[in-house]
C-alpha cells in the first residue's frame, strides 16, 4: 500500500484499522474538502514533520499541472539540526490530542 488520496469516509476508516492494527500514528493530510493524502505506510521523510504551535514552518497546498501537492515553506531562517515544524492546523474537536510542544504560546491541543 502506498500512498494514496482518498476521501473522508476511507480516511475515517484507515484510521481506525491503523489502531487496531497496532500502528501508532497515521498520517493524513487534508489537501481540499473532499481529499485527504494518506503516507502512513509509504511516502517521504516529510510526512514525519512533527506540529508546533509556533512552528517554524508552514504546509501549504499547491496546483501543478492540475495535480495538488503540499508544500513546506520556511518562514524564518532555520539552522543546521534545528528541527522543522509546522501547525497540523486539526479542526476544533470534542476528543483532545495534547501537544508536546512544549513553546511558550502552546495552545495545550492540537485540536
Amino acid at each position: 500500500e502506498g500512498i494514496s488520496v482518498v476521501g473522508d469516509v476511507v480516511a475515517d476508516m484507515r484510521e481506525k484499522r491503523y489502531v487496531q492494527e497496532g500502528i501508532g500514528s497515521s498520517y493524513l493530510f487534508r489537501v481540499d474538502h473532499d481529499t485527504i493524502i494518506d503516507a502512513t505506510k509509504c511516502g517521504n521523510l516529510a510526512r514525519f514533520i512533527n506540529h508546533c504551535c509556533t512552528p517554524n514552518c508552514y504546509a501549504k497546498v499547491i496546483t501543478i499541472e492540475a495535480q495538488k501537492k503540499i508544500v513546506i515553506y520556511s518562514k524564518q531562517p532555520i539552522s543546521i539540526n534545528e528541527e522543522i515544524t509546522y501547525d497540523y492546523k486539526f479542526p476544533i474537536e470534542e476528543n483532545k490530542i495534547p501537544c508536546l510542544c512544549g513553546t511558550e504560546n502552546c495552545r495545550g491541543t492540537l485540536n
